[in-house]
């Protein structure tokens, strides 16, 4: 059973990325989010006011402006691995929250407000929205961490960043609210920023294990808090989100890089508009063979998950308990394109 198991991660995880790299060679101007010229490029270019930076993270732009500032500080971590900071695997984060913009998945699914619509304010991020709750717990959970960690240095001011109008509870605000209600997912993105500091010699290896072991964690932790709010989107949707969380794990385990280009051309494989009622994977008309395809291989992969109670995952991260091993797994995920 566990060779069997193997088999149809590896078959499955090689389809998702073969089809990613053969739509589009991430090489023009669209490999950055949308607005991101636009984003603030430090904390200081934020609202302060009361000795405090004020944040809005339910405003695209400026939770993009979270992971401009988080790439810029951090650069100088990562210029051996490219230039321009296109090695820096913090990419992963912002690029897909731009495609979350892009797609419509950060406006009120509802449709009792106009956030998020170009007929509202399309820059207005829900609090309706799963794809935004599960976004906030990869944004500003690894903001404050880093601000925690010191990757900003000392700073002048306190941190604030602002609420929801509604669901307040099922989110925290500050470096001290984070850490006295979610400490664990604190540690994790904390660990992460300080590995970039303290390593006497930068091995990407390490860098890339506590930053998917923070990912993960943040996911795992967010997951059942906004189960409810799958109920805003159509099924189709709803089941692809689960999806999408499912294979995340699985692509963790071979700690992928999530720089600028590889993760570019590794998300084209996601759907360009939100599902919809009547969308029947593998036959939406709109979306490529390859669209199609994958988004059948990850909904494949999440019920065999399932079905096994999770075993095929822990068979997964045990066959890539080893950096030649992952090196295999990742290989298996990029070499199949060649």
């Amino acid at each position: 059973f566990g060779i069997r198991a193997l088999f149809t991660v590896t078959i499955t995880l090689s389809l998702v990325t073969a089809a990613a790299w053969s739509e589009k060679d991430a090489t023009g101007d669209d490999i950055y989010p949308p607005l991101w010229n636009l984003a603030p490029e430090n904390l200081l270019n934020f609202l302060v006011k009361d000795n405090k930076i004020i944040i809005n993270a339910w405003n695209y732009q400026e939770r993009l402006g979270l992971y401009k500032s988080l790439l810029n500080s951090s650069a100088k971590y990562f210029t051996a691995f490219g230039y321009q900071n296109f090695g820096n695997i913090l990419w992963g984060l912002p690029l897909q929250h731009g495609w979350q913009f892009r797609t419509g998945r950060l406006a009120d699914p509802s449709n009792k407000t106009s956030c998020g619509y170009e007929n509202g304010d399309l820059l207005c991020i829900s609090v309706r929205s799963w794809w935004s709750c599960m976004n906030y717990y990869l944004a500003v959970i690894p903001f404050l961490g880093a601000v925690e960690a010191g990757l900003f240095g000392q700073l002048q001011y306190e941190i604030e960043i602002l609420p929801p109008e509604e669901r307040t509870t099922d989110f925290c605000y500050s470096v001290v609210d984070c850490r006295s209600r979610i400490p664990n997912l604190m540690n994790a993105w904390k660990a992460y920023f300080e590995s970039s500091a303290t390593f006497s010699s930068f091995k990407l290896d390490d860098a890339l294990c506590l930053m998917w072991r923070a990912h993960v964690a943040s996911i795992a932790y967010a997951l059942p808090k906004f189960h409810n709010s799958l109920k805003y989107l159509s099924d189709p949707e709803a089941n692809f989100g689960e999806d999408w969380a499912n294979a995340v794990d699985f692509i963790a385990a071979t700690h992928f890089s999530t720089d600028l280009l590889t993760t570019n051309n590794f998300q084209v494989f996601l759907p360009q508009r939100m599902l919809v009622v009547g969308d029947a994977v593998p036959f939406i008309s709109d979306f490529s063979p390859q669209q199609n395809r994958v988004l059948l291989s990850l909904s494949a992969l999440y019920k065999a998950n399932k079905i096994t109670g999770g075993l095929l995952l822990s068979l997964w991260r045990k066959s890539m308990s080893t950096e030649e091993e992952r090196k295999i797994g990742q290989k298996l995920i990029a070499n199949m394109v060649s």
